[in-house]
C-alpha cells in the first residue's frame, strides 16, 4: 500500500458549516481520482488546525461500502459505491 499523505488548502469560508460546503463539493469535484479518499474529509480554523470537523458521515456499511451522506445527516445512512 502506498503512503497516505493530507493537502493542506486555506481558503475563507463565512462560519463552519459554509467551510464544510466548500469542502464538501471540493471532495466530491476530486472523486474521479482514485488516489482522494474524499470520505476522510475534514476542516478546521487556521488558528486551530488540530481540531478538526469531519464532513461526510462515512460510516461503515454492509459489503465494505460507506456513508456517502454530510456528517450528523438525518436519516438512514446512503452506501458509496465501490470503484
Amino acid at each position: 500500500m502506498s503512503p497516505r499523505f493530507v493537502a493542506h488548502l486555506p481558503f475563507t469560508a463565512a462560519d463552519l458549516p459554509a467551510a464544510r460546503q466548500f469542502a464538501g463539493t471540493l471532495a466530491r469535484s476530486l472523486s474521479f481520482l482514485t488516489e482522494v479518499d474524499g470520505g476522510e474529509t475534514t476542516v478546521s480554523a487556521e488558528d486551530a488546525q488540530g481540531v478538526r470537523h469531519r464532513v461526510f458521515c462515512d460510516l461503515p456499511l454492509d459489503a465494505g461500502r460507506r456513508c456517502v451522506r454530510r456528517v450528523d445527516h438525518d436519516g438512514a445512512c446512503a452506501p458509496r459505491q465501490r470503484r
